[in-house]
């Protein structure tokens, strides 16, 4: 039994916007692994991904352990490979245009509007190359979930530690949702009410590149979210992004360009003015809701008892159930003037109500409705009908 208490986050008295980015060729034009460390082991970029790909495809092996295996591998008696080398690769990658002071410029944006705005990465990249970057050293992520490496006594790499892939990134998703953010806290998969989840989904962003990103963006985009395909500022080739809007992946696309007053500093800036909309609806919504559930709390048992009987008698479709359901109502008393109403309106549109009132053995529903159109004078279409129903056997009777 795992008795570690973790911390996690609660619901803010704010809505909080949570903006989750891929990272290789969404914020940086490159793989990481390709701007330094493949080349510092003496070979060819094309070449690695090749022979990492295969040794995935023969084994039938995870293609991110396979890249970390042979990672480890080509270093082995060339390089150190240890966390404070790869955090220096990493402090090498390449960041795309407006990277740099894009974080903290969408944070405060946020701030001003009322929103609580956090940058989070979910990347099959490597951990400790991100960490090495310069946003990340600036404190800009929140949260980095990445594959990793672990360091036995601090020195090089011995087995991977954490592995990120394609389809297992969506389970980060559901952390931030919930503010479960330690990757050992099983509490994830409890259920949480609504007023407990700390970032619904329809306050998630998700910027990627590639098929890789499709799971998270499609649970982001099915949950009422923002899903943003970003292609590279200096190829320009949209194919990708054309077939993730074409196959309903995506909402919008834009060029991975982070400056300030570049298409995606709009886009996501009218994302946080829609939040701010948004979460004002949800909450009229909650109070209108609260209320809802308030009242019915206050209503007596048989209060409650005579609503579903009238919901009952209206859906009733069939001989049996109407007579059940009429048998039960003539067994309560005090109606209120306008459920007596109630009660008349719905008899009238249900014909198998209707033809109780015409069967000799039903004296019983006949003085109930005698009674509840009497005491209460009430006089209006359906109240004739249903006396003219009443009279018609009495005729007949005396016949």
């Amino acid at each position: 039994m795992n008795n570690t208490v973790f911390e996690r986050k609660q619901r803010e008295n704010k809505p909080v916007l949570a903006i989750c980015y891929d990272f290789d060729k969404t914020l940086s034009p490159d793989d990481m692994q390709a701007q330094g460390y493949i080349q510092s082991v003496g070979y060819d970029v094309n070449k690695f991904w090749s022979e990492s790909n295969s040794m995935a495809r023969e084994n039938d092996m995870d293609q991110n352990l396979a890249y970390m295996y042979k990672m480890m591998q080509e270093a082995d008696g060339k390089i150190v490979f240890n966390k404070e080398k790869l955090q220096e690769y990493g402090s090498k990658v390449a960041l795309f245009p407006g990277v740099d002071g894009w974080f903290e410029r969408i944070k405060k944006y946020g701030e001003k509007k009322g929103v609580i705005v956090e940058h989070y990465i979910i990347s099959s990249g490597l951990k400790e190359m991100i960490e090495g970057t310069s946003v990340a050293k600036s404190g800009a992520f929140e949260k980095i979930y990445a594959s990793s490496f672990y360091y036995e006594s601090g020195r090089s790499a011995k087995w991977p530690a954490q592995v990120v892939n394609f389809t297992n990134k969506t389970q980060f998703l559901f952390r931030i949702e919930k503010g479960v953010l330690d990757i050992n806290d099983s509490s994830v998969n409890d259920y949480f009410p609504p007023e407990k989840i700390r970032v619904p989904f329809r306050n998630m962003v998700y910027i990627g590149d590639s098929d890789t990103d499709i799971p998270c963006m499609k649970l982001v985009n099915s949950h009422g979210g923002h899903s943003i395909g970003v292609y590279s500022t200096f190829t320009k080739e949209k194919n990708k992004v054309f077939k993730m809007m074409r196959e309903n992946r995506i909402r919008y696309f834009t060029e991975a360009d982070y400056s300030e007053g570049k298409e995606l500093d709009k886009l996501v800036k009218m994302i946080i003015d829609k939040t701010v909309a948004a979460e004002k609806l949800e909450e009229y919504h909650e109070f209108n809701e609260k209320e809802r559930c308030d009242s019915e709390k206050e209503n007596s048992k048989e209060k409650q008892q005579k609503y579903d009987l009238l919901f009952a008698l209206k859906e009733s479709d069939s001989f049996e159930s109407s007579k059940k359901v009429l048998y039960e109502l003539v067994s309560i008393n005090d109606w209120t003037e306008d459920q007596a109403k109630r009660i008349i309106e719905i008899t009238n549109n249900n014909k198998q109500a209707l033809s109780f009132l015409s069967d000799k053995s039903n004296k019983k529903i006949r003085s109930f409705y005698k009674a509840l159109i009497n005491k209460f004078k009430i006089k209006n279409e359906a109240s004739k009908k249903i006396k003219s129903t009443i009279k018609k056997f009495s005729i007949k009777k005396m016949f």
